[in-house]
């Protein structure tokens, strides 16, 4: 009886993993603050949480019915769109004075501070202030999810869970493998634009999505 529903089960977190990991790996506001902040190595672990913690509960509450709520809710999914387009431009307009004032490089002597509760704040705003989180995560998830049934759709959620814990992991701790391609200005100067022309970009679909 526990090997028929291991081989029933493995089917359903695969899936989950899968379309988990191609929603969350697209880039996109939070990924590319992650990446900073693993780069900086500041306050990872803080940023890692939030980001993997926001996900699993949003994975929980649409897989546990909540994506057809979210769905039905056209005036909070405005107030959150309009809301995420004006932080998301501000914070862009941030990273492009930073590419044009620079420096940005990786040394024990940086004076830009930061306090951990600054980078929860900042984070919080990129994951819970762009309604794609919501439509990725609790609408699509949960309702392809939702399809598979019980238990099928609790192994579904934990692959999606999953895939969100090690993708942000990962990107967190391991942006420092790329130490040595940042300890010149110009490639934080690079990374300040990169990250500015995302932020605007998220903006812009924010704004012309209807």
């Amino acid at each position: 009886m526990t090997a028929a529903v291991a081989a029933g089960a493995l089917p359903s977190y695969l899936s989950g993993a899968g379309l988990g990991a191609s929603l969350i790996m697209a880039i996109g506001a939070q990924n590319a603050f992650v990446l900073r902040q693993g780069l900086k190595r500041r306050h990872v672990g803080i940023v890692v949480a939030i980001c993997a913690s926001i996900d699993v509960l949003l994975i929980a509450l649409g897989v546990g019915g909540m994506g057809a709520l979210i769905a039905r809710a056209p005036v909070l999914m405005e107030v959150i769109r309009w809301a995420g387009a004006v932080f998301l431009f501000l914070y862009g307009l941030r990273a492009f004075l930073a590419a044009w004032r620079g420096p940005g490089h990786l040394d024990a002597s940086d004076g830009e501070a930061q306090t951990a509760l600054g980078a929860a704040s900042t984070v919080l705003a990129l994951s819970l202030l762009n309604p794609h989180v919501y439509l990725d995560t609790v609408v699509l998830l949960g309702g392809i999810g939702a399809q598979h049934g019980w238990p099928a759709n609790a192994w579904f959620a934990a692959g999606a869970m999953c895939s969100s814990v090690v993708w942000f992991t990962a990107l967190g701790f391991g942006a420092r493998l790329l130490e040595p391609w940042f300890r010149k200005d110009v490639s934080w100067r690079v990374l300040d634009v990169i990250v500015g022309c995302v932020m605007w970009w998220i903006a812009a679909a924010l704004v012309l999505s209807r």
